[in-house]
């Protein structure tokens, strides 16, 4: 414990944004909205014995993310990368100490945060391995691990737009992706502050990046850090600019099955290794090195996160 606090203190989350993007007034959570799983799933998620099923089938179906780099994206030989699969690995790890197969074999499969919670929900994946936010709404379909990161929402914008705070989007288009808590942010702040702008759903970070790009749509709302991850794979990164302003708050966590606390147990175990050995320092430095120090609020995160014995 006093050597993961010596290790992470300094600056806010939101100045992420600030040291890759050139803010707006000069010149990137993802989080899921509500799955809507039905009854029958939530009682088949909620019964589930998954420490048992990989005991049994000497494997593990973890659900991750193509497009939210650096948290979960596909690497150039098309495997999972990135802070979230490496925190994930670690789980898996202890999964297979606490199960006797010192070894499962994993099975990756891809989705969108909707899509990635309602696997969880139906027993199509183990384990959700990614950047899903956690919310009231979806404890009611699946469980979660302990945090494994804070993230605030944002919007990204053509530097060039003219475009500096949300009240200069009435008559814009902004597009986000489906299924994820930003499409229930941008609608409830557009509403609270009586802008008129229209909202265009899009499949994935990648199609909203590159709409912005080409001046299809006028701005892109996601979770900050996935739009800075966007951003540095986009044509031009120095076009494109982040709105100061936060659009939420998102506690990031890996997504478990309803009712399994034996399985929820192990994962936490493993994320507490990690937190109380340092270990998340090297973790944290592979994946946001470039951006300085973890804030006091993240490392709050960590040092709260960490369940003593």
């Amino acid at each position: 414990m006093n050597r993961l606090a010596a290790h992470v203190v300094t600056a806010a989350v939101a100045a992420l944004a600030a040291a890759l993007l050139v803010p707006a007034a000069s010149a990137q959570s993802e989080g899921a909205a509500a799955s809507k799983a039905a009854p029958a799933a939530r009682t088949a998620a909620a019964a589930r014995d998954t420490l048992a099923r990989v005991r049994g089938s000497k494997s593990i179906t973890v659900a991750v993310s193509t497009d939210s780099l650096p948290f979960s994206y596909l690497d150039d030989k098309r495997e999972p990368a990135g802070y979230s699969i490496d925190l994930c690995k670690r789980v898996i790890a202890q999964i297979g100490r606490a199960t006797g197969v010192p070894n499962p074999a994993v099975r990756w499969v891809t989705g969108s945060a909707a899509e990635r919670v309602m696997m969880i929900a139906t027993g199509k994946a183990d384990l959700d391995c990614a950047n899903t936010t956690a919310t009231l709404t979806r404890m009611a379909d699946v469980d979660f691990s302990s945090l494994v990161f804070i993230e605030v929402g944002g919007i990204v914008v053509k530097g060039a737009s003219g475009i500096r705070k949300l009240g200069d989007l009435s008559g814009k288009t902004i597009g986000v992706i489906t299924g994820t808590t930003t499409e229930a942010r941008i609608e409830a702040a557009l509403k609270d502050l009586a802008i008129n702008a229209s909202v265009r759903r899009v499949k994935d970070g990648n199609e909203g990046m590159a709409l912005v790009e080409t001046g299809t749509i006028d701005a892109f709302a996601s979770d900050k850090v996935k739009l800075l991850g966007l951003a540095t794979q986009a044509k031009d990164p120095a076009a494109l600019s982040m709105l100061q302003e936060d659009l939420s708050y998102e506690p990031l966590a890996f997504a478990v099955p309803r009712g399994d606390s034996a399985f929820r147990l192990e994962v936490n175990r493993a994320l507490t290794q990690v937190y109380t050995s340092g270990e998340i320092e090297s973790i944290y430095n592979a994946w946001f090195g470039s951006l300085g120090r973890p804030s006091n609020l993240l490392a709050a995160m960590f040092l709260l996160n960490s369940i003593p014995r």
